[in-house]
């Protein structure tokens, strides 16, 4: 098999944290938009409240991304950005994916 962006086995290994759709659709919009409440990314993916909450949650464990939470008189208010690290392994993850995109052209 050929390796696709670089050399080794790992260039055949794409980011699986951000791969997964969801997480994919949140560091994306995080990336274009800056900042996006929980409620807008619930709307703009598509998702259930706790499929978000637990992609999220992954996300920021791995610190793609940090929550910060509010409230708005008593309505609970979450946002989210996309951190450094998030903005690089996005870039990363994009780089690999356009790696692929001209390898399978070229072939």
């Amino acid at each position: 098999m050929r390796s696709v962006a670089g050399s080794g086995e790992a260039a055949l290994e794409l980011d699986r944290l951000i791969h997964e759709r969801v997480r994919l659709g949140i560091v994306s919009a995080l990336a274009v938009n800056g900042s996006v409440m929980f409620t807008d990314l619930k709307s703009l993916l598509n998702t259930t409240d706790g499929n978000l909450s637990a992609h999220a949650r992954k996300l920021e464990e791995a610190g793609y991304i940090a929550c910060k939470k509010s409230f708005e008189g008593r309505v609970p208010k979450t946002e989210y950005t996309l951190t450094a690290v998030g903005r690089r392994s996005l870039q990363a993850y994009l780089d690999h994916m356009e790696a692929i995109i001209r390898s399978t052209r070229e072939g």
